[in-house]
């Protein structure tokens, strides 16, 4: 069941031969949607010198995604040892660490793990001696942490989950927690799209991520969590996330962005086998493209934001600006984000004679491009993609099949051959796109697509997967 057994094999006899006291075997891992999975785990302790030598047991949980996903560790206490809260360990003993934050294949290990963990517990001792009496009290305990530490069942979420009906509970998980990521959280919750939404902060640090303004005020249904699971059995999954590395090229950011994602989709994606993946993340076209690749899932639910926005705001334009409603009811902006953007129609009026149609196209034309030059001087700020984020997981969540411009794997349509990501109008519903709709044939519009296609597919060649 292990999709990279040769991988793992390979990386849990580096395990064996550094650390020979690790014992392997298979259990059943409980999830805190309370769903189950058999999965390798190893258990064993790692030496850790604070003052004295001291030997901490701990329990890795192998994904059947690994390597691309990182293990579920926790610590692993004897009746006579209490567990130390701190900036790595909660009460519970999961195991939290930047290594697994930031985990990203080939690069990270489980070996490269293990040595943070001894680095840290080092800085931190994440267990401490019990006195006698409170040695008694944690027997008793052990049974139920032994429950925690083999799954995460939480009683709490038993109680809640287990009240409603799992099929109808929309459950939207925004990956990031910076100003667009915080914005997205907003937006969903206000437009009150989903029953929960989850922020996962993968920033280091209590407050880098941004929301700690958010924890503080409770905004009602919105769980804010460093740990992948906390997504999981989401409907919809929204990417916001960059690299905020030193990269010197626009190439090294790109590919520092696909590293980072290399971390994420796959965690994401085993946690919510049947979401919808809704890509925010730049540049969109190509990071949509990594998000299909690395998660596996059909192309129907792995959508980029694409020109949603600008779309909506060109219809505006033509409808309240230009007087031009008639024009506005077919117009989409379509093909990449930026410059390269184009103005297009899916369906139009059959002229008289073609006298009357070029002029009808001419008027049409100088119209568009009006409202192209006014859309120009309106910036994409993170407020403004966040409620075009929660715009689309509207349609999706409640299954709408309202047409929206979003990016989607383009080829096949307008004689492109390569695969690549660019907005077209699309029907979304629960399954993310259920159908592109038909563009009017216009040979400048098919021209403008294929380029832009030819120049992201040159890019996405030179990136590493």
């Amino acid at each position: 069941q292990y999709k990279f057994r040769d991988l793992t094999i390979e990386e849990l006899k580096d395990v064996s031969k550094t650390y020979p006291n690790f014992t392997f075997s298979m259990n059943t891992y409980t999830f805190k949607d309370r769903s189950q999975k058999d999965l390798l785990n190893f258990s064993g302790t790692v030496p850790v010198k604070y003052g004295n030598s001291y030997n901490i047991p701990v329990c890795l949980w192998i994904l059947d995604s690994h390597p691309f996903a990182p293990p579920i560790c926790f610590l692993k206490p004897t009746a006579n040892m209490g567990v130390a809260v701190g900036r790595h360990v909660d009460a519970r003993g999961r195991i939290y660490l930047p290594y697994l934050q930031n985990w990203s294949h080939p690069k990270s290990t489980l070996i490269g793990l293990i040595k943070e963990m001894i680095a840290k517990f080092e800085e931190e001792l994440p267990l401490y001696s019990l006195s006698s009496s409170d040695a008694a009290r944690q027997s008793e305990l052990l049974s139920y942490i032994a429950k925690i530490t083999e799954g995460e069942t939480d009683m709490k979420s038993r109680s809640k989950t287990g009240s409603r009906n799992e099929g109808c509970f929309n459950k939207v998980t925004v990956v990031g927690a910076g100003d667009l990521g915080i914005a997205c959280v907003l937006a969903v919750a206000a437009k009150d799209v989903a029953d929960k939404v989850v922020l996962l902060d993968l920033s280091e640090g209590a407050a880098k991520g941004g929301s700690m303004d958010l924890e503080i005020f409770a905004v009602p249904n919105v769980e804010i969590s460093k740990d992948f699971s906390a997504s999981a059995d989401s409907k919809v999954v929204v990417l916001t996330v960059n690299s905020l590395g030193n990269a010197q090229t626009y190439l090294d950011v790109i590919q520092s962005n696909v590293d980072l994602f290399r971390g994420i989709i796959p965690a994401v994606s085993h946690y919510s086998q049947n979401a919808v993946l809704l890509v925010a993340s730049h540049p969109v076209e190509v990071m949509t493209f990594v998000s299909w690749k690395l998660s596996s899932f059909p192309k129907s639910r792995v959508i980029g934001v694409g020109a949603n926005l600008d779309s909506e705001r060109f219809r505006y334009l033509l409808t309240n600006l230009l007087k031009a409603e008639v024009l506005a009811k077919d117009a989409w902006v379509i093909g990449e984000q930026g410059e390269d953007k184009v103005p297009s129609w899916t369906s139009c009026n059959v002229a008289a004679n073609q006298t009357e149609a070029m002029a009808a196209h001419n008027s049409r034309e100088k119209v568009a491009n009006r409202a192209m030059e006014v859309l120009k001087g309106k910036g994409q700020r993170s407020w403004s993609v966040g409620l075009s984020v929660a715009d689309l997981a509207d349609s999706i969540l409640k299954d709408k099949r309202k047409v929206h411009s979003v990016s989607t794997l383009a080829k096949g349509c307008c004689n492109i051959n390569s695969e690549v990501f660019l907005s077209l109008p699309c029907i979304l519903g629960a399954s993310g796109v259920i159908e592109m709709v038909r563009l009017e044939e216009d040979p400048l519009v098919q021209e403008k697509l294929q380029s832009s296609a030819g120049s992201i597919h040159d890019l996405q060649q030179q990136l590493k997967l």
